[in-house]
This record gives structure tokens, sequence and C-alpha cells, in this order.
């Protein structure tokens, strides 16, 4: 899975959403905090708004605010606005995926990593990032990716 720039400020800026959920913050502000080009976020908030994620606040104390609260919006919900589903092989369906030959048993291991990747996106909301208190699965795997004996240069992890 390669999350592209643009999903990854939609989470950010999600994430500042989520962390001021009383008063809508504006676009300026949100790409200061994040380091966001603010005329690239204003792109990225269309489309968040478009999926009815987040919802415009017009006047002086106006700007951007989640349409729900925090705690009913996972990180899946923001990246397959911004980039369709978590996973998907040569946008053919999974459930009937079939291979032949030494590759059969291939449909299990991309199915093996959707269930991953929902697991992880799907249970980690707004709520969790804004609060800083992320879900044991993710503490978990993200302790196991530190823990890998695998070292690499700077600047050059595996893809």
């Amino acid at each position: 899975m390669r999350i592209s720039a643009r999903t990854d400020y939609a989470v950010r800026a999600m994430a500042e959403l989520a962390g001021s959920p009383d008063r809508p913050l504006k676009a300026e502000d949100v790409a200061g905090r994040q380091d966001i080009p603010v005329r690239f976020l204003f792109v990225v908030l269309s489309e968040l708004r478009q999926a009815r994620l987040v919802r415009s606040v017009r006047g002086p104390d106006g700007g951007y605010a989640l349409t729900r609260p925090p705690a009913e919006i996972t990180l899946a919900d923001v990246i397959r606005a911004m980039d369709g589903p978590l996973v998907s092989v040569r946008d053919l369906k999974l459930t009937g995926l079939s291979y032949q030959g030494a590759a059969a048993p291939m449909p299990d291991v991309w199915r093996a990593v959707r269930t991953s990747l929902r697991q992880v996106l799907e249970g980690t909301t707004l709520a969790d990032l804004a609060s800083g208190a992320l879900p044991e699965l993710v503490r978990d795997r993200a302790r196991m990716y530190t823990d890998d004996v695998r070292t690499y240069p700077p600047h050059t992890e595996p893809h």
C-alpha cells in the first residue's frame, strides 16, 4: 500500500480538526500546524467535503469542522475518501480472485494483507489520534516494526 501525499495530508488535517471538535479551524491554521501547503490543503478539504467527512463554516469564526464526532471517523474512512479501496489487485474483487500453478496461494496473501490493513485502519479513529491513545493492536504492530532486526540505510526503507 502506498500512502500518497494527498492522503497523508488528509489524515493529518482530519487529526487537527479532531483535536478541536468544538470549533471550526481555518485552513491556514491547519496548514501551518501540519506544514501542509495551504493551496494543496484546500484541494484536500474540498475532496473531504465531497465525501461528507468535513463541512465548511462561513463567517469570521468559520473554517472547517468534522461532520461527525472524531470517535465515529476511522482512518479507513479518510483513506477511502481520498484513494478508494484500501487494497485492490488490478481492480478485481478479492473474493473471486484465483491464480493457477505455483501462484495459486497468492489470493490468500492478498486477502491477509487487506484484512491486516482493515484491522489497523478501521480500528483507529480520529479521536484516537487526537488523544494520542492509539489502540493496542496499532501500538503492538508499531513496536514490531521498530523491533525488526533488519536495518536499512537512512531514507531508503524498502517499498
